[in-house]
């Protein structure tokens, strides 16, 4: 008979989903889905499973008080969490049936990697995705301001010559999730994208999700390399050559405690693409970024969400 699991069962609001995500393996729960199809993004299912004979009764106790004041930023209040004890399984099942393809913006598609293309969309840049345990299937509206922001950048790129789209640029992507964002900028057509996670879950979903769409660090030109840590990993990563271009979706105190690590991944001309941030922390993170002589070039909003496009170099608007 194999191992005995606790099932924990809550809604994921869209206002949560980034810290449950967050939170939830801080506390020693790595198992986890999200269940919602594109077509109703509202509807968010969190699913987890504990080792029964980990968890006894009050250490499930200790992780609902936990979770309780993530709801505060926002207003809510967590819904309740739910028990059930079932036998084995293959967990990772359960959400697969609810992924889609998912048009983001004009150009990109995020397709499950257990779904083919479909024919209406067979002119789009496809990032074939296999989450596993780490966050960033698309969907998100901080993932999809990152998204439509590469896309947007690519367009900006190809109107003033610069490009084709992303050619050439290096990218440097910091708390990588799923790999989804570095993937989007190969497929626009970056030379290179070094990723680094705290996460080792997200390491190892970042690295089957570039074999997946042929950008692994054996692929011949354009490659995605990948490694557990933060930004001094990822410097490593990048051999103390600063990215053209710097990916970072994460919280935003998070966010403004790697702000003076931002110059050993970012060239002084460089772009960077801040999201995960809240409406209501982009006054703060503003002060932050400027006494660190950095300046904010575009914001743009999602809901409760924001992205922050940033350059370091002052005569560019």
């Amino acid at each position: 008979m194999g191992p005995v699991w606790w099932r924990l069962e809550m809604a994921a609001p869209a206002e949560l989903e980034d810290s449950l995500l967050w939170k939830l393996p801080q506390l020693g729960v790595s198992r986890i889905a999200l269940q919602h199809a594109p077509e109703t993004p509202e509807h968010r299912q969190l699913l987890a499973w504990l080792p029964e004979s980990d968890w006894p009764a009050d250490q499930r106790q200790h992780l609902e008080r936990a979770l309780e004041p993530l709801g505060a930023p926002f207003g809510l209040a967590p819904g309740p969490i739910r028990w059930q004890r079932q036998a084995d399984e293959d967990w990772s099942l359960s959400w697969k049936r609810h992924w889609q393809p998912d048009p983001v913006s004009e150009r990109l598609l995020v397709l499950p990697a257990w779904l083919e293309v479909p024919a209406e969309h067979s002119a789009r840049l496809v990032i074939r995705i296999d989450p596993g345990s780490a966050f960033g299937t698309g969907s998100h509206p901080t993932t999809r301001l990152c998204l439509e922001a590469l896309e947007a950048l690519a367009a900006e790129r190809d109107r003033a010559a610069e490009g084709p789209a992303l050619q050439g640029l290096r990218v440097a992507d910091l708390g990588c999730g799923s790999g989804i964002l570095g993937l989007a900028a190969l497929r626009l057509g970056a030379a290179s994208v070094a990723a680094a996670d705290t996460d080792s879950l997200a390491e190892r979903a970042t690295r089957e999700n570039a074999a997946l769409n042929g950008f692994d660090a054996a692929s011949p030109g354009r490659g995605l390399t990948v490694a557990t840590g933060s930004a001094e990993v990822l410097a490593e990563l990048l051999e103390d050559r600063p990215a053209d271009l710097l990916l970072c979706n994460i919280l935003a105190p998070v966010i403004e405690a790697l702000i003076p690590s931002f110059p050993r991944l970012l060239t002084p001309t460089g772009v960077g693409l801040l999201s995960g941030l809240l409406v209501d922390q982009i006054p703060a993170l503003e002060r932050a970024l400027a006494a660190a002589g950095w300046r904010v070039t575009q914001r743009v909003d999602q809901d409760r969400w924001a992205l922050l496009r940033i350059r370091n170099a002052p005569d560019v608007a």
